[in-house]
């Protein structure tokens, strides 16, 4: 995990560039700052507001519909159509940006205490996109899980390691899945604080889903082991686990940086421990171009998987795939998804890549 700050500086400014390319006018330069999206805006009476939250997933989800390919995708896009609508907020960020607290922690506080806070309203955008654009973009997670035979999640227990948004979980267990989010960034704790947020998630027919969130260092917090707990068949990771964020070729701020707490041989092992024999650890990684030779370092550009292939050996895996080109899907879904479009287009060509690498724990003797 992310160093001082943790994931939310380092996701901060690894995504900037990101989520303002995806049409999501959305500032993120600094741990809890406001998104411009949430700001109030003046528009002519003749121009409509643009679709937000849920009406701007609906929109998306249509969108990556047709080019679908595996049936838990379809079945994932169309469970936008069941995401509960979500009312405002009130968030409270402390003095330092650094933290924030819900609304009930707020309360509690002495009034002298309250005075280092500073309110902030959310809305249903915030709350599916949060700092880091469309929960959508998993998409391209479950479709290369399905070409490596994890097509139907349903009934399955999934964890995503830094998961940033709890959009992408909510839809899984729409789909029956028990998925179960881990990230250190307190402002989701604060964000996903009502006892609606988690938990149990009824559908039409067969297996509830459930969602579980867990704030911490995983794995090098014993209480956040038990919190995360195991028995995972799928362990995905998306835009956290890059070469450049653990092993960056020149000197950076660390904050820029994702410290594990572990060594990366422990960290490997844990995966293996917390999965399921046969079960799989996805590492998927969408990056910008890296800088020039003249311009300052871009950590999060080196999108390579920071664990060698012997290291997944070593740890009882089976490496499926290792740094597997995916450029050419991601672009494809960054056209479906506009962020070639808006006021900060996206050079899709030229400024986006992605690679993932999969691995699979061995399966017991028959």
């Amino acid at each position: 995990m992310a160093n001082d700050r943790g994931i939310s500086m380092m996701r901060s400014v690894a995504t900037a560039a990101f989520v303002l390319a995806m049409g999501m006018s959305t500032a993120v330069t600094s741990g809890f700052e406001e998104p411009a999206s949430e700001k109030p805006t003046s528009q002519p009476a003749s121009q409509p507001a643009e679709p937000e939250g849920v009406d701007a997933m609906k929109i998306e989800a249509a969108a990556l519909m047709p080019s679908a390919e595996s049936s838990f995708l379809k079945r994932f896009l169309g469970a936008v159509e069941r995401l509960p609508r979500i009312g405002a907020r009130k968030l409270y960020v402390y003095s330092d940006r650094r933290t924030a607290i819900s609304e009930a922690a707020y309360k509690k506080l002495a009034e002298s205490e309250r005075e280092a806070y500073t309110e902030r309203e959310s809305s249903e955008t915030l709350y599916y996109y949060t700092r880091y654009g469309s929960p959508l973009a998993y998409s391209r997670v479950l479709e290369i899980l399905a070409k490596h035979e994890f097509g139907d999640l349903t009934g399955q227990r999934v964890l995503d390691f830094g998961y940033g948004s709890v959009g992408h979980l909510r839809l899984m267990a729409e789909c029956g899945v028990d998925a179960v989010g881990v990230d250190v960034d307190p402002f989701l704790t604060a964000l996903y604080s009502e006892k609606k947020d988690q938990g149990a998630v009824p559908v039409a027919s067969g297996r509830a889903g459930k969602v579980t969130l867990v704030e911490g260092r995983w794995p090098s917090e014993e209480g956040v082991i038990k919190a995360v707990g195991g028995g995972f068949d799928v362990i995905t990771s998306k835009n956290t686990l890059k070469n450049g964020y653990l092993h960056p070729e020149k000197e950076v701020d660390p904050r820029m940086l994702v410290d594990l707490g572990v060594s990366d041989e422990d960290f490997v092992n844990h995966l293996n421990k917390a999965l399921k024999p046969g079960g799989v650890v996805l590492i998927y990684n969408i990056c910008p171009a890296p800088a020039p030779a003249d311009k300052p370092y871009i950590p999060w550009a080196d999108g390579r998987c920071p664990f060698s292939k012997e290291m997944w050996e070593k740890g009882g895996f089976k490496v499926l795939a290792f740094d597997e080109d995916d450029s050419k899907a991601v672009r494809r879904m960054g056209r479906l998804l506009g962020w070639d479009k808006g006021d900060r287009p996206m050079d899709l060509e030229n400024d986006l890549s992605a690679s993932f690498t999969i691995v699979q724990k061995a399966r017991r003797a028959p």
